[in-house]
């Protein structure tokens, strides 16, 4: 996680993660709205702190793993974070996301956020491509996908029912965006 590079965009410091984080990292997921579309440990907080933490600590490899959002006017001010990490946790795609507190919505912060994370995917890392799972009906992170450059490449099912649209973006892409 030491090598994740800090990055400061007009609006935001977007930096990795760390163990300072957890406490504002557990309020956002508290909040049923934000979390509405992800499956996780939600509503069991023994649980739900262990896999942040877990997820906190892991070592996703060279250049990969989270990043924390703050206003840059206000570094205090927890806003959400971005991943790119190995898709369940071991690949072989590498999957950029995305999560902010409710407050934080509709002001462009996930693009924001997310565009230098794209650029250190594709230009400092030399991945050939990056793909985001997004569940049906989340059409703000949709939207966010559709704004960094990505195409859905269609839907990823399970048990023969669709369970999220595949959002994909290659290197290609990257460059002709």
């Amino acid at each position: 996680m030491s090598d994740l590079p800090t990055f400061h965009t007009g609006r935001l410091v977007v930096r990795p993660r760390v163990m300072a984080d957890l406490d504002a990292c557990l309020a956002m997921d508290r909040d049923p709205e934000v979390t509405r579309f992800v499956a996780g440990p939600w509503d069991d907080s023994a649980r739900h702190e262990a896999f942040v933490r877990e997820r906190m600590t892991a070592d996703f490899g060279r250049g990969l793993g989270y990043w924390s959002v703050f206003d840059r006017h206000e570094p205090h001010c927890f806003l959400g974070w971005v991943l790119l990490i190995p898709c369940d946790g071991n690949g072989p795609d590498i999957e950029i996301g995305w999560r902010f507190v409710r407050r934080a919505w509709g002001r462009g912060y996930a693009t924001e956020a997310a565009l230098p994370v794209v650029a250190h995917a594709f230009g400092t890392l030399g991945l050939g491509r990056i793909v985001a799972g997004i569940a049906p009906g989340n059409e703000g992170s949709m939207n966010v996908a559709r704004k960094i450059g990505m195409r859905r490449s269609g839907p990823s099912e399970g048990a023969g029912v669709e369970v999220e649209a595949l959002f994909v973006m290659t290197r290609f892409d990257h460059e002709v965006f």
